[in-house]
């Protein structure tokens, strides 16, 4: 085995180990939120020296922004991309919702959304951590305004994609506090019947 061969082959390993770590991080935090984290539990629960972990974040802030940074990668593998996989317009509109409920119901966290664990605990706390989840969710909002705007709807899109919004993470709320899972039914016959209905200034 050459030394090329070898170096490609600790760094493969080195990004297995932090996939794993990062995965096992943003588990944790969308039902403890970031500051359940610490590299010590991790360490401990994925059998790895506490060094190792460190090597790859050097602090907890570094950590969290990585843990955020993955959440969000997931959240467009599983919500956006196969959304914009179909056609433009109310379509798309109606598959970003779809995903989003499918995204909670499934459980992608064990928490349900990660964005909705989080951002409470971040909303008044300056900071590069509250940075990271905020511009995560001003994205998701620009995202669900902007396929409004497309739809072909009348409506006012900050005004629609308010209200879409609010019934997605409802959903995520009555299901994962209050143990109801016929909420992520209650929120699609909700998003269909506000997509299907003339818009108040029709």
């Amino acid at each position: 085995m050459d030394l090329v061969t070898r170096v490609d082959g600790r760094i493969e390993r080195g990004e297995q180990t932090r996939r794993l770590i990062l995965r096992r991080a943003a588990d944790i935090s969308s039902v403890e939120g970031l500051e359940g984290l610490s590299i010590g539990r991790l360490a401990t629960e994925l059998e790895i020296s506490k060094s190792g972990v460190f090597a790859h974040f050097g602090s907890k802030e570094e950590l969290q922004l990585a843990t955020v940074a993955l959440a969000t990668d997931i959240f467009v593998d599983r919500v956006v991309r196969p959304a914009f996989h179909g056609p433009a317009g109310l379509p798309r509109l109606r598959a970003l919702c779809e995903g989003w409920l499918d995204y909670s119901e499934r459980r992608t966290f064990p928490g349900g959304c990660f964005f909705a664990a989080v951002q409470p605990e971040f909303s008044s706390r300056p900071g590069r951590v509250r940075d990271a989840v905020a511009e995560a969710g001003t994205k998701w909002t620009a995202l669900i305004r902007d396929a409004v705007a497309k739809s072909g709807l009348d409506d006012d899109p900050d005004l629609l994609a308010f209200e879409l919004i609010a019934f997605l993470e409802a959903a995520n709320v009555q299901a994962v506090l209050h143990d109801a899972p016929g909420a992520y039914e209650l929120a699609r016959r909700a998003v269909d019947a506000r997509l299907t209905r003339p818009s108040a200034s029709a």
